[in-house]
């Protein structure tokens, strides 16, 4: 939405703004200028890809319209979640919480929380890690292996956004490209008359703006969208490994989830108070 919202504020201003200097609207319409820009830039955006990358990119598409879904009441969701596995496992022993995290998909706990638990990357995220710590019982390693499972989910979410903004920043080049193109072929009519030579020096500067405006005005705020979007979830995982990273450390429920709501971002994290009513109504 926001980006839909931002694109058609950056149209309206360039629309407006050249509506009122007089502009001639028609010599902005190059058919040619945008096939060299936009084909060579897709062309290189694609020849710097591997079959991973473009995988991600295409499953990535869908976050330029979307948000991650964080909202104060989704981090509540979440910490309850974890408070009554944490609660298991303080009342009945670690071993208790053995079939949730083997098939959450049947676990009661995670049954009464659909919204988090139709989240398999974090179901699996919170499962593989406390399924270490009842295979080992030793809690030493656990922060490092959540750490290098975030950061390997983090930086695989920056690739997408990371080359679609390689892609930007080729598109001034390639108007640069399709304008000194535009210029060789006015030079063919360099004894046309100065209203005719005008008209062709003009068309092919619309390549540079092209370019420019492409770059700044929309794959540039995609890139940016797409990495926004992977910082953000950042914070969702950060969140539940500091709660997890708690418990396994010896702390009670209650504490855990703590540390949980004190790793979340100002503008989603609950009160205590209403972490607390979340807690006692389940």
């Amino acid at each position: 939405m926001y980006l839909l919202i931002g694109l058609v504020i950056v149209a309206a201003s360039v629309g407006v703004g050249y509506t009122m200097s007089h502009g001639e609207w028609a010599i902005l319409f190059q058919p040619a200028e945008f096939i060299i820009i936009l084909g060579c830039g897709l062309g290189a955006f694609f020849g710097s890809q591997t079959k991973y990358t473009f995988g991600l990119i295409v499953k990535s598409l869908k976050h330029l319209f979307s948000d991650p879904g964080s909202s104060k009441n989704h981090y509540l969701e979440t910490l309850a979640l974890l408070y009554a596995l944490f609660s298991k496992m303080h009342r009945e022993g670690v071993i208790s919480i053995e079939g949730d995290v083997e098939k959450p998909e049947s676990s009661p706990i995670f049954s009464k929380f659909p919204n988090v638990a139709k989240d398999t990357t974090l179901v699996n995220f919170i499962g593989d890690t406390l399924r270490v710590y009842l295979t080992t019982g030793d809690p030493a390693d656990i922060d490092s292996l959540m750490d290098v499972d975030m950061k390997t989910m983090h930086e695989e979410g920056m690739l997408p956004a990371h080359a679609v903004s390689h892609m930007a920043e080729s598109l001034p080049g390639m108007g640069i490209v399709a304008c000194v193109l535009g210029v060789v072929l006015t030079m063919g009519k360099i004894n046309e008359p100065p209203e005719v030579l005008g008209h062709h020096i003009g068309a092919a500067l619309v390549g540079t703006f092209f370019g420019i405006l492409t770059c700044y005005g929309l794959f540039g705020p995609m890139g940016s969208k797409l990495e926004n979007f992977a910082a953000e979830e950042h914070f969702y995982y950060h969140a539940v490994k500091e709660a997890v990273s708690a418990a396994i450390r010896g702390s009670t429920p209650l504490i855990a989830v703590e540390y949980g709501r004190r790793a979340i971002p100002y503008p989603f994290r609950p009160n205590f108070t209403e972490m607390e009513e979340k807690l006692k109504s389940g």
